[in-house]
């Protein structure tokens, strides 16, 4: 029985084929992973063209990395504070982690969704710079990003931030490592998160859901994508037991414990079925989680069609989240 996929919705057409205009424009193979990256930093306005004149300090900073491994890279991003105003009460945090398949990308690629957080909320954010693979396969981006969130709240203090408000958040595979961070925290006794923002996560090497295979060589982040990322992620352990959940968090046995994730999605691609499985025992652990899955909408949707219907409703249901986690 073909996989037959469901139809787009037709607001979100033009934004689809400018996506793949834009980012997909050379497919994602294991030999082209580096044109990939090359491609990326072109389409990625470098941070001072992102803030421009609006109201928002940044400052790029150098953090220590994982044991053994090298320091990390992360851009702390806050309001602006006019001259002589008082201290401000402390703020809530948003560790960002940007997209890219585990392969593509910088911080800089997630830095948009800091400074809107900083202008609307109040937020300071810090965007992560993690290593990328096939070179730095495994778990060695999820523990950059685990060391991004041991600083943060180490610092909080210093950075202004209430450290009983922090939330991880990021899309795609920023989403997947989000939910990595998460695990770790909880694992290790780390710092305690208020949330987890999982936004068209990245979850399951394995690639074998009824919604991977409707999207077969159709749309935004197709499964042969997929597969040319997960690969070089986790070379000859894909498909293995071996796999870390800190690598793929689906492949956690045990998802309680974790702090309330909101988990959008798709209803037109590939992630759509491995993140409503991954929900599904949040809740069945007893804990919280807060789904969405946005009728007839492509992998990063709500990005490239902003003014659809249902990427306002999108938008509205994550801000609301935002506020009500954080508390503001």
């Amino acid at each position: 029985m073909s996989a037959h996929p469901v139809p787009y919705d037709p607001e979100l057409v033009a934004g689809l084929a400018g996506f793949l205009e834009l980012v997909e424009r050379i497919p994602l193979r294991a030999d082209t992973v580096l044109a990939n990256r090359e491609h990326f930093t072109t389409i990625i306005p470098p941070m001072a063209a992102q803030v421009g004149e609006l109201a928002v300090d940044w400052e790029n900073r150098v953090i220590p990395g994982p044991a053994g491994a090298p320091d990390v890279e992360v851009t702390v991003v806050r309001p602006r504070r006019a001259p002589g105003a008082a201290p401000a009460e402390a703020a809530p945090g948003v560790l960002g982690i940007h997209g890219g398949g585990l392969v593509l990308g910088t911080r800089f690629f997630g830095t948009g969704e800091l400074i809107d957080l900083a202008l609307r909320h109040g937020v300071v954010g810090v965007a992560v710079e993690y290593r990328l693979a096939p070179e730095h396969p495994g778990t060695a981006a999820a523990e950059d990003c685990y060391a991004a969130l041991e600083w943060f709240a180490g610092h909080a203090a210093e950075l202004g931030v209430d450290p009983e408000r922090i939330i991880v958040s990021g899309a795609s595979a920023g989403g997947g490592l989000s939910a990595a961070v998460a695990l770790m925290a909880r694992d290790r006794g780390g710092p305690a998160l208020a949330g987890q923002l999982l936004n068209c996560p990245m979850l399951d090497d394995r690639n074998e859901t009824v919604s991977s295979r409707q999207y077969d060589g159709l749309g935004a982040w197709d499964r042969n994508s997929n597969d040319t990322a997960w690969s070089a992620v986790l070379g000859e352990l894909r498909h293995s037991d071996a796999v870390s959940p800190y690598a793929a968090p689906a492949r956690a046995t045990d998802l309680g414990g974790l702090p309330p994730a909101y988990i959008e999605v798709g209803a037109a691609e590939v992630f759509r079925d491995e993140d409503v499985d991954y929900a599904l025992r949040i809740w069945a652990a007893g804990g919280q989680a807060e789904l969405h899955v946005w009728a007839g909408a492509y992998h990063g949707f709500s990005g490239f069609s902003p003014d659809a219907i249902v990427s306002q409703a999108a938008l509205a249901a994550r801000d609301s989240w935002i506020r009500r986690t954080l508390g503001l």
